[in-house]
C-alpha cells in the first residue's frame, strides 16, 4: 500500500506489515531541514530533494534497522540507500 504523508513525503506497506516511511518536506533530516518556515510541503515536493529522512514503523512503532546502526530514524539517505532500506522491510 501506498499513502503521501501531508504532502512532504511517503510510506510503503509491505504485506508483512513493514511500513517504510520515506519523508523530504521542511524539517525532515534530508536537503529540506532548513527550509521549515520558508518552503510549503507541496513546494518541497515539487522541486525534489537528493535524501530523505526514513524509518520503518511495525504495528503503530517505530522500530530499530541493522541499516540504521540501531537508531529507529536515519536522515540524508540517498535514494540507492531508500532502494537497499525497502528491500529489507520487504524481506522481513
Amino acid at each position: 500500500m501506498f499513502k503521501i504523508i501531508e504532502g512532504r513525503g511517503f510510506h510503503i506497506t509491505f504485506k508483512n506489515g513493514y511500513t517504510v516511511s520515506v519523508q523530504f518536506g521542511p524539517s525532515s533530516y534530508c536537503d529540506h531541514y532548513n527550509l521549515y518556515g520558508y518552503v510549503s510541503n507541496e513546494e518541497c515536493g515539487k522541486i525534489g530533494a537528493t535524501t530523505a529522512e526514513c524509518a520503518v514503523i511495525v504495528d503503530d512503532v517505530l522500530i530499530e534497522t541493522p541499516l540504521f546502526d540501531g537508531d529507529t530514524v536515519k536522515g540524508w539517505m540517498t535514494p540507492k540507500e531508500v532502494l537497499k532500506l525497502l528491500n529489507w522491510a520487504e524481506s522481513q
